[in-house]
Formats: structure tokens, C-alpha cells, sequence
């Protein structure tokens, strides 16, 4: 069945805040499904609201709003949708009384104006609301639903799941199934360009790429009658794209990279420090971001200046004289001091121009990344040819945390 999500707020369209709204209920509604269709954005105004419906139902059976059913006079959504369906309204005794002891309890005096809250439509499914004031409702015509929420996240969030979904669940006639493959090392365009003979031809699964910085994401998705069916017919096509792509894949299950590598250190029980300088920690603070990371992650040098190189790195400051701060020999001098210093069993290193001014005839995104396990040791060129500071920065952890993935699955060439 086909779905509009409506959310509505003028706070929305001047961009004060953020529709999470909308990502929530796609991602819930897919899994349950439905084909979400359409995302509309209204304003608190009644006659543009009821246009939107008006569209919305043009080619979907289901429109699902969130905000707008407060106490206040531009809160509209309940008034619209009512009209809209042709419902007179009733005061809910149960929502009355749910709001005077949320006054109570809180020992708040409570306007007449809340009383609009109370007022839901005649032949409505009422969600109550245990989060807060206002109640959700879902209202059917003619083979046409709508179900409001309001607007609050986590208000929103729980009458969906303590009412709507199980309302929503008579509708579904498909379950989904979908796994995110996380790939690096390889372009999304290259990536859709090896896997077409897989693509071509697909309706279900269905593949789809999306493209984050430095790396890529699959995501393999199954409608079917039953779950079971779903997540089988998804799983024999990841086994096929695992021949054309193996290499790249770094998670299986959507897991970031740093969270696959402290998974890693602690499987092999092996332990990992770094040495940092144009990412000023940043490394170090995406692995310790990870709950349990104290158990792999030893220490993090952040020398920023080629003075504090020298002296708490004790890198040989001739070597910097001749080669540079950022070359080759330094960032490996830095990782093998780290893994010295710190006793660990990996330990990798960065210096490089961040950006966004070229330095010393470098160019802005210029870095080495150094690496040192057990008897292999190396160097990383990296070069974004980008002069846009935090982008750089942020692709060098990357790289950084691909380098000790390679290096704990052996695919380092």
C-alpha cells in the first residue's frame, strides 16, 4: 500500500528545525511494506494543508501527518483532516481527563486553550498519548487513511509504536527485508559499473548506492509475503555481489568502520595506538568513541609542531630538516615511535596538510600515513587534491582507520 508522510510546521520550512520526523516513519513504513511515496512540507496554514491532502491522495492510500495538534490556533492538522473527511467532532473524556492530571502532576495551571486538545473526530482509532498532551488518531474514508501524530519526536515515536503500528499492521500485505553493505576503496560509480551484471535485470531485491565521504553503501532490499522470504532472497544476492566485491566490503551489517576495527582488535586481542599531527586527534577519538575501546586502544601521540615531533616523539629532527614534516620518512618514524613508546601491537601514524592553504610547496590534502604490525611496515600517499580543511581532515581518519582494517584482515597489498 502506498504512503504519504506530511509533516507540517512552519518552524519546519524556515529551517529552526530539523524533520526527523519524516526519516523516522520512512524508514518504520518500509519495513513494514508500505511504499512511501511522497515527502510533503507545510506551513501552519489550512487551505495550503488541504491541498496537500488533496495531492497526497491522488495516488496514495494512506497520508500520515505529524504536528500541528496542539493547543494553540495554529495548530489546524485535526481541523483539516476532519473537514477533509467530512467528521464532525467529539470531546475524548479519557484525553480530558489524561490532561488535567498531566497538569496536576506537574502543579501547572492549565489554559482553556488546552482544551482543544480533548477534541478528536467522530469514528477515529485514538492513539492516547502517555508522552504528553496531545492524542494521535488515525480516520478512514472511502478506502482513504489518515493517521496524525503530533509533532514532537519523541511523542511522535511512541504513538507510533504503542498504536499506529499495530493499526498500520492490517494494511501491510509485504513484509521488508534490507541489509547496508559499508564498503572503501572503491568509487561509487565504479562500484554500480561491477556490479551490473548483478543490477541489470533486478526488480527484487532491489540494490541501491549511496556515496559518503570516502566510501560507499549497498543497500539490498526484499518485499515478500513473508519475512522469511525477504531476508532469504536478499541473502542470496549479497553472496553474489560478494564475488564482484568482496574485497571492498568492510561490514555486512551497516557498522561504521571504526566499530568493524575495534571488533577486530578484540577478536585477535591485539592492541593499537597512533601518532597524529594534521588530524589533531581526531583518529584517536573515533576509536574511543566505541564502548570497550579502552580494552585495544593504548595511546594517542598528537604532535602538532615539528618541535613536539622531536621531543615527545623523539623523531630525529635531521630527518624533518631533509625530508620534511610531511613525508614519507616522518609519518613512518612516527608510527614506529608510537608502537615503541606505547607497547602496543599496530600502530599508525599521519602528518599532512590539512588545508585550506598549500605549505612548503605541498598542496592542501597532501598526507602520509604511516603503519607498523608485527614485521610489516609502510607508508600511505593520500592526496584529495581539495583545499576545504574539515573534508580533508575527516578523510584522513578514514584512511587512517581503512589502513588498520587492511592490516587486520590481511588485505593490505
Amino acid at each position: 500500500m502506498k504512503v504519504s508522510i506530511i509533516t507540517v510546521g512552519t518552524e519546519l520550512l524556515f529551517g529552526q528545525i530539523i524533520n526527523t520526523n519524516a526519516a523516522y516513519l520512512s524508514k518504520q513504513l518500509n519495513l513494514m511494506g508500505f511504499d512511501v511515496m511522497y515527502h510533503f512540507v507545510v506551513g501552519d496554514n489550512a487551505k495550503r494543508l488541504e491541498e496537500k491532502l488533496i495531492d497526497a491522495y491522488q495516488d496514495t492510500n494512506i497520508a500520515i501527518l505529524t504536528g500541528g495538534l496542539g493547543p494553540t490556533q495554529d495548530d489546524i492538522t485535526k481541523e483539516v483532516v476532519a473537514e477533509y473527511m467530512g467528521a464532525e467532532m467529539y470531546m475524548d473524556e479519557r484525553v480530558k481527563s489524561d490532561l488535567i492530571e498531566f497538569f496536576s502532576k506537574r502543579n501547572r495551571r492549565m489554559t482553556d486553550n488546552n482544551l482543544k486538545q480533548t477534541y478528536l473526530p467522530i469514528g477515529c482509532t485514538p492513539f492516547y498519548n502517555a508522552t504528553g498532551t496531545a492524542p494521535g488518531f488515525a480516520l478512514e474514508k472511502d478506502g482513504k487513511i489518515a493517521i496524525c501524530f503530533p509533532g514532537p519526536p519523541r511523542e511522535m515515536t511512541w504513538l507510533f509504536e504503542n498504536g499506529a503500528r499495530q493499526y498500520l499492521e492490517h494494511y501491510a500485505d509485504k513484509k521488508m527485508y534490507y541489509k547496508v553493505l559499508r564498503t572503501v576503496g572503491i568509487g561509487e560509480s565504479d562500484l554500480e559499473t561491477v556490479l551490473l551484471p548483478v543490477i541489470d535485470g533486478q526488480t527484487d531485491p532491489t540494490i541501491a548506492t549511496y556515496a559518503k565521504e570516502g566510501e560507499c553503501a549497498l543497500r539490498i532490499a526484499s518485499q515478500r509475503t513473508t519475512i522469511e522470504d525477504a531476508k532469504n532472497a536478499v541473502d542470496e544476492l549479497i553472496i553474489d555481489i560478494d564475488r564482484y566485491i568482496g574485497e571492498y566490503i568492510y561490514s555486512y551489517n551497516n557498522k561504521e568502520i571504526n566499530d568493524v576495527v575495534v571488533d577486530l582488535l578484540k577478536e585477535k586481542n591485539l592492541k593499537l595506538s597512533s601518532a597524529e599531527s594534521a588530524t589533531g586527534g581526531m583518529f584517536a577519538t573515533t576509536i574511543t568513541d566505541i564502548p570497550g575501546s579502552s580494552s585495544v586502544f593504548i595511546s594517542s601521540y598528537v604532535t602538532y609542531t615539528p618541535e613536539s615531533k622531536i621531543n615527545d616523539l623523539g623523531i630525529n629532527g635531521e630527518v624533518i630538516q631533509e625530508k620534511g614534516v610531511v613525508s614519507p620518512e616522518v609519518a613512518m618514524d612516527m608510527a614506529i615511535a608510537a608502537i615503541n613508546k606505547s607497547g602496543s601491537d599496530i600502530a599508525v601514524s599521519i602528518t599532512g596538510y590539512a588545508g585550506p592553504d598549500a605549505d612548503e610547496g605541498h598542496s592542501p590534502g597532501e598526507a602520509y600515513i604511516g603503519y607498523v604490525y608485527g614485521d610489516r611496515q609502510g607508508c600511505i600517499a593520500v592526496n584529495t587534491s581539495r583545499s576545504l580543511r574539515d573534508w580533508n581532515r575527516r578523510y584522513f581518519v578514514l584512511m587512517m582507520q581503512k589502513t588498520v582494517y587492511l592490516l587486520l584482515t590481511d588485505k593490505m597489498q
